[in-house]
């Protein structure tokens, strides 16, 4: 088992394996999506208070979700970077934070669409879920910013790394927001006590498109992984190999 992890520390290594799982993250998660937008914008009932303005959950929510999911990683992976000094690790988390940063701004773009109708508002500053979604968003847009003001790769993974982990905080700040402030945002639907707070036709499709966005941002990664694995080891010899054909 330790070998397994010693292995994800390796470069050639996770290139290979990610290259094996993109194409079935991406494949199942493009047909969760189809499924979930298609049963979800066709099939499931208008709700007894939105009407069809609802339907947007489709994708307001499953952005949401992974701008805090992608935050957190990136957090995670900076802070392993930071201790251990695992190369890799920082690799990670510079290619997590572009898709973090454009799920953040779906987030925020769809909910300000859903706001209008049901709020009368297209923002509201006075509302600790959309201005502490707003902060995350220019983390993301300060940690990208750092890592290309610095020539050094090394002292850009470190200053990134710090910015990652001191904006962390943030993260259980948006997810708790509802419930320790005053919101126009309505409580947690999903998980909570007694269970979701949804029926079954309009739940099993936002399902399937939380997890069909998760894989399809998981595929994304390893892609990007990938290419940031190659800017940062293009001359090491197993890259060269690689390109020419020689296994040596």
């Amino acid at each position: 088992m330790w070998t397994f992890f010693h292995k994800l520390a390796s470069p050639p290594h996770v290139y290979r394996i990610a290259a094996a799982f993109v194409p079935w993250f991406a494949v199942i998660g493009v047909a969760l999506i189809g499924y979930g937008t298609i049963a979800g914008l066709f099939f499931a009932p208008p709700d007894y208070q939105q009407g069809d303005a609802f339907r947007i959950i489709y994708v307001h929510v499953p952005a949401a979700y992974l701008s805090l999911l992608a935050y957190s990683i990136m957090a995670i992976a900076a802070g392993i970077g930071l201790i251990w000094r695992m190369k890799l690790a920082h690799a990670v988390a510079a290619a997590t934070a572009p898709l973090g940063a454009w799920f953040t701004f779906l987030a925020l773009a769809t909910g300000s669409i859903w706001g209008r109708p049901m709020w009368g508002t297209w923002w509201e500053w006075g509302d600790p879920r959309l201005t502490s979604e707003l902060i995350m968003l220019f983390l993301y847009i300060g940690y990208m910013a750092l890592r290309s003001a610095i020539d050094d790769i090394g002292k850009a993974d470190k200053a990134s790394a710090v910015l990652a982990l001191v904006g962390a905080i943030n993260v259980p700040i948006i997810h708790f927001s509802v419930e320790w402030w005053s919101s126009l945002h309505q409580g947690p639907t999903l998980i909570r006590e007694g269970g979701p707070a949804i029926e079954a036709a309009m739940l099993y499709p936002l399902l399937a498109n939380i997890f069909g966005f998760t894989l399809l941002f998981g595929a994304l990664v390893l892609m990007r992984v990938r290419t940031e694995v190659l800017q940062r080891e293009r001359r090491s010899r197993w890259v060269r190999n690689m390109i020419l054909g020689d296994p040596a």
